[in-house]
Order: structure tokens, then sequence, then C-alpha cells
């Protein structure tokens, strides 16, 4: 383990020594995530940095640093606050899909408030015990279906990869609007023009105008991989 991955650990899995002589510290971690989560909910981030987050708590960098030793460091503090913070209800008394449905949904949620999260969650790094409790949560609501623990894994690493895949295209449309009304204006455009080149995909295109069946990519997705699940569970039951 890494120097930075060492520091990483100390700092979200404690312990965090407090000083027993000398004034009260002036700065928590959680006030110096929170500015870092402001700066990067408001301009993403890239837009983080020791000196921003310094600057909007009121303090010099140096003052910072005997908090936190690097931007890296203050990403991982962001990233547990942000999401680990914020852990989804306890559903145990409901079925394993109702479970994992609601999971879904409010990590959605959570990727939509903090778009950069897409980013700070990627690659190798340390992972907080917030963060942690959401796969305990998942994991959890497959007990007793007959997944094996490899199963399992593999259907909350699905499960989290169609959320993010629906939130990279959401902050790819930005405000304008959701990225299946785009691509639906786009393609009925062109469609127009070149539709009997294609007549599938116009026909699917006009049947999901009249019924309004766009903007549903997550529930669809999402529907469908518990739908999936649930032929190998009773699979495993019977």
């Amino acid at each position: 383990m890494s120097d930075e991955q060492s520091e990483a650990v100390r700092l979200l899995w404690g312990p965090h020594p407090k000083p027993t002589r000398g004034p009260k510290p002036a700065l928590s971690l959680n006030r110096i995530a929170r500015a870092g989560i402001a700066i990067a909910d408001a301009e993403g981030l890239a837009a983080v940095s020791m000196q921003r987050v310094a600057g909007l708590l009121g303090v010099t960098k140096m003052a910072l640093y005997r908090y936190v030793p690097g931007k890296a460091e203050l990403v991982a503090v962001m990233v547990e606050t942000a999401i680990g913070g914020t852990p989804p209800p306890n559903e145990t008394r409901r079925a394993w899909r109702e479970q994992l449905g609601g999971w879904a949904r409010h990590l959605s949620t959570v990727f939509r408030r903090h778009p950069w999260l897409l980013d700070a969650t990627v690659g190798p790094r340390v992972v907080g015990p917030g963060e942690l409790a959401w796969m305990e949560q998942a994991l959890a609501a497959l007990d007793d279906t007959g997944l094996t623990g490899a199963e399992r894994m593999d259907a909350v690493v699905l499960l989290t990869g169609h959320v993010r895949g629906i939130a990279v295209q959401a902050r790819a449309a930005g405000p304008e609007g959701s990225p299946e009304a785009q691509l639906a204006a786009t393609l009925g455009e062109l469609m127009r023009a070149h539709g009997e080149r294609y007549p599938a995909l116009t026909a699917a295109l006009a049947s999901a105008a009249q019924s309004g069946g766009q903007d549903e990519a997550l529930e669809f997705g999402l529907h469908r991989i518990l739908d999936g699940l649930g032929l190998l569970i009773t699979q495993r039951t019977n």
C-alpha cells in the first residue's frame, strides 16, 4: 500500500488523534469535505484544489494541509461524505427485488445530485466505511436466494454499472433534457429525411412518441436485470 493510500485509509477509517492541548481545531474533515463537494457540484471535480477549498473555508492552504495532505485524500473524504455518508434506508423486511430496486434508484439520485462522483469513483482507490455500507446492503438483500457469493457480487456490479451508465448519459445531456429525449429528437429529424432506409428505427421512434415510453431507460434496464436475477434465483431454489 502506497503512502497516499495509507493516509486515505487513516482519514476514512481512523483513528483520528485528538489534540490534548492547545486551541480547538478550527476545521474538521466534514467541513473540508463539504467545501470540496460544493465546488465539485458547481464546477466539476477538476475545479477542486487545495487552494480553492482553503479559500472557501477562509484559511490558508498550509492550514488545510494539517488535516488533509493532498488532493487525492481530499477527494476520498469528499466521496465518503457525498455517497458513503448517505446510505440507502434499511429495507431488510422487503423482498430482495424491492430492496435492490430501491437501492439502485437511491444510487441514481446520488449520482444526479453529485455528477462528479462518476469521475471520482473509478480506478483503484481506498473505499470508506460508509461507501462499503452500500455494497453490504445490496449483497445482504440477496441472502437466502441461493446465489453464490460470486454471483451476488456480480449482480451488484451489474446493477451499479447500469445506474452509472444512465448517469453518464444524463450528465452528457446536461440541463437541456434527458439523453433519451435528445437522441429521439435528433433521430426524428434524420428519420424524416431518411426513414425509408431504417424502417424498424422509424417505427420504434413513432411508437415511443405515441406511448410516452421515452426517458425510461433506467427503469427498463433495472427491471430487466432484476427479471434475470429472478430467473436465476428460481433455478437455484428449485
